[in-house]
Formats: structure tokens, C-alpha cells, sequence
């Protein structure tokens, strides 16, 4: 959940930001807030245990993995609308 909240939020504020008339704050509010929740959701998941830190880093890993393959298919999907 860690890894779609921070990827799924920096594919979100690409797509707003670049259409916004002040991109800067989307991205530096974007950044500041999802790695701060990211860090407090990891010090939470990982409750001073570092097998439960390893597991949550993995699975944060396979979700960056998993939303660039979708959002590669999406990518595809508009070059063919075009």
C-alpha cells in the first residue's frame, strides 16, 4: 500500500502538474507529503522489527514495478489514439 500511495501520487501530480499554471507547488507539496506519509507508514509497518522493514521495503518495491508496467500500457494505449 506504501508503494501505490507514493507511486500512484507521483502519477497523479504529473498529470495535474504539468497542466497547472504553477507546477512547482503541486510537485514540492507532492514530494513533502507523500515521503513523509511513506516514512511514517515505514516506521510503522516495520515496529522496530527489521524483517517486517525488509518486507514492507519489498513490497513497496514490487508496486513501483507493477504502476510502471501499467502506466507504460496506458502510454501505448494514447500513442495508438494519436
Amino acid at each position: 500500500m506504501l508503494g501505490l500511495l507514493y507511486f500512484g501520487g507521483l502519477w497523479w501530480t504529473i498529470r495535474k502538474g504539468v497542466s497547472s499554471p504553477r507546477p512547482a507547488v503541486w510537485f514540492f507539496a507532492s514530494a513533502v507529503l507523500r515521503t513523509g506519509l511513506v516514512l511514517a507508514g515505514f516506521y510503522w509497518v516495520g515496529a522496530g522489527q527489521w524483517q517486517r522493514l525488509v518486507a514492507a521495503l519489498v513490497g513497496f518495491y514490487l508496486a513501483r514495478l507493477a504502476l510502471l508496467r501499467w502506466t507504460r500500457g496506458e502510454r501505448k494505449e494514447d500513442d495508438h489514439a494519436s
